[in-house]
């Protein structure tokens, strides 16, 4: 049988690949690898909308042609655009940039669609010339499209490309000043946020010197318990863990964090250890101008570690002239164990809980069990093993869920009762409660946490949610805006929380616009897509209403109201049927349903 021949066309080729995605998949394997398949999912949207077709789309890169040079560039536009509002939800060293490169050439097409030849060749030499969220084009493109597209082009020469004979004529496009395109490509900064009214101060990661990255969770540990000290002080404003590690790892101009997390002050640091020595160098450096106000290098044993923790508060406390009551002095004082063992085992299994994900909470707890066996009386190790407990319970991933919530509830009274004087032990109590429709106790924890520690951004949220759940949702609002101003880089179960106040509000348009951005960032919660479902049918938009109802089920074709109800920690019921309402007016059959089924028995 004859084989089917190739045959020649003229094409318009887009050629993108994303830029820095060795730097992202080496800090975050898992994690890069489903942002990338979220962003080809959104390329290849709009491809389609354009009338093209992904031809491939090998590691990090994608192929793509179209049948005009018009509609080519149109496409590379709006990805680029699409690219950049949905950065603009993420912190600097979690954005995944592409580069495009367009061409119109002469191609031979393959029987399975395959692409090959020059055209298709100077498309990838321009996409290598393109910046990060940017686009270049050829000179043939540029004869098509200008005066077709309101975009401005820039001239970069006439370029002499691998492989291509002829010099390639090449043109950069450009949107109007302050564009998205630009702002991908980091052209342009956002405004800085105003500083506050007190001292205010982050605490970056400390650099791990010990020439081991296993040692990392030591450094990372040295610095978030110096975080956790000076957030106990009421005349500071301190930044929170999430957006202060976002610089991890990453050679920083203090400066550009100033203006980036709104704070005056930054310390950075060093830890090395070796053996039972350790070096601690810190220096607290005046963000606004680059100056150095203090700076000051520990040569110790390691048993001396706690002692050492108090002095360096003691000193950037000192250099800041700041006044402590006798609370916070006691608090500063503080300590939840002076057992070094226990205290490496809680600073790796904190430094794994941290991760939220299914084996990172499964790898901390055995470290936390240890922890806690060492020192039976470490409360910060039993209020951290509760958290672990109580998100498999919430993400299910224990293979007996309700059981995972019953051990939460017994190791977070535990940790009460051994070491009430720590706003993590409470913060852990807020959340755990809250999941058990303790409401009172869940209210009560997260207050005293804030009355110990007014700058812990995590237990702002915590109440916050807990408000609403208690049926509160306008009380909740100012501490889920302090969250955020804490937390610049805040995670996106902050918009979340921030949605639902709003929807329980009936402030349905203000709740649409927050939880849209927290699909930009997470569009896999089934969560989201079902509020927004309901905010839609309240505002009577059945049509995009039946959108994300349909959404959620392609997230979680399982999904059920009637299960969803038995879980989420309302007071009031009406709360929820306010949910179910919204959906109801749209027509969505689980929510007719509903309205038959019996009441909730439970957890």
């Amino acid at each position: 049988m004859e084989q089917p021949r190739a045959k020649r066309k003229l094409a318009a080729i887009l050629s993108a690949d994303a830029v820095g995605y060795s730097r992202l998949m080496q800090a975050d394997e898992a994690g890069t690898v489903a942002f990338l398949q979220e962003h080809r999912a959104l390329i290849r949207r709009i491809v389609e909308d354009h009338h093209g077709r992904i031809v491939n789309a090998p590691g990090d890169s994608v192929l793509a042609e179209f049948p005009s040079a018009v509609e080519a560039v149109g496409g590379a536009i709006e990805i680029q655009n699409a690219l950049a509002r949905r950065h603009a939800e993420l912190a600097p060293d979690r954005r995944m940039s592409f580069r495009i490169g367009v061409n119109l050439g002469d191609v031979i097409e393959e029987a399975d669609g395959s692409l090959y030849g020059d055209g298709v060749n100077i498309a990838a030499r321009l996409e290598a010339l393109a910046e990060g969220g940017g686009v270049c084009i050829s000179g043939k493109v540029f004869d098509e499209v200008e005066g077709k597209v309101d975009m401005r082009f820039d001239f970069i020469g006439e370029k002499e490309v691998k492989n291509i004979a002829r010099p390639v004529r090449a043109f950069r496009l450009r949107l109007p000043a302050a564009s998205a395109l630009e702002q991908a490509a980091g052209a342009v900064r956002p405004a800085p946020l105003a500083l506050p009214d007190k001292p205010s101060i982050v605490v970056l990661p400390f650099e791990n010197m010990s020439g081991d990255p296993e040692q990392s969770y030591f450094a990372d540990g040295i610095a978030e318990d110096l975080m956790t000290a000076l957030s106990k002080i009421s005349g500071l404003f301190v930044i929170a863990r999430n957006s202060a590690f976002t610089y991890k790892g990453r050679a920083v101009n203090v400066q550009d964090v100033s203006r980036a997390l709104g704070v005056r002050y930054v310390i950075e640091g060093s830890v090395r250890k070796a053996g039972n020595r350790v070096r601690i160098t810190a220096q607290l450096i005046d963000g606004t101008s680059g100056g150095h106000l203090w700076a000051e290098r520990y040569d110790r044993n390691l048993d001396d570690i706690f002692a050492l923790q108090d002095e360096v508060t003691d000193k950037i406390v000192q250099a800041l002239a700041l006044r402590l009551s006798a609370g916070e002095q006691a608090g500063l004082a503080h300590k939840g164990t002076q057992n070094l063992e226990a205290y490496e085992a809680f600073l790796r299994g904190r430094e794994l809980f941290w991760l939220l994900t299914k084996d990172g909470v499964a790898m901390a707890q055995p470290l936390l069990e240890r922890a806690v066996k060492l020192d039976p009386g470490f409360g910060a190790a039993y209020a951290t093993f509760a958290l672990a407990h109580n998100v498999e319970y919430l993400n299910r991933w224990s293979e007996a869920p309700e059981r995972s919530q019953q051990s939460a509830v017994v190791l977070v009274q535990r940790a009460l009762a051994l070491d009430p004087h720590d706003p993590w032990v409470h913060f852990a109590a807020c959340l755990v409660y809250l999941w058990d429709k303790r409401h009172d106790e869940s209210l009560a924890a997260g207050r005293q946490a804030l009355e110990l520690e007014p700058n812990f951004a995590p237990a702002h949220e915590a109440l916050g949610a807990s408000l609403i759940y208690a049926g509160r949702p306008g009380k909740a609002l100012p501490h889920l805006d302090t969250a955020m101003r804490l937390n610049p880089f805040y995670p996106d179960i902050y918009l979340y929380t921030v949605g639902l106040a709003y929807c329980l509000l009936g402030r349905y348009t203000e709740a649409i616009e927050v939880l849209r951005r927290r699909l930009a960032r997470n569009p896999a919660s089934e969560f989201t897509h079902v509020l927004l479902a309901a905010c839609h049918g309240h505002l009577g938009e059945t049509e995009l209403a039946r959108a994300d109802w349909a959404a959620a089920l392609r997230v979680n074709p399982s999904y059920s109201l009637v299960d969803r109800r038995k879980v989420v920690p309302f007071k009031n019921p009406s709360d929820f049927d306010r949910i179910v309402a919204g959906l109801r007016k749209a027509g969505i059959d689980q929510a007719l349903a509903l309205a038959s089924a019996p009441p909730p028995t439970g957890v």
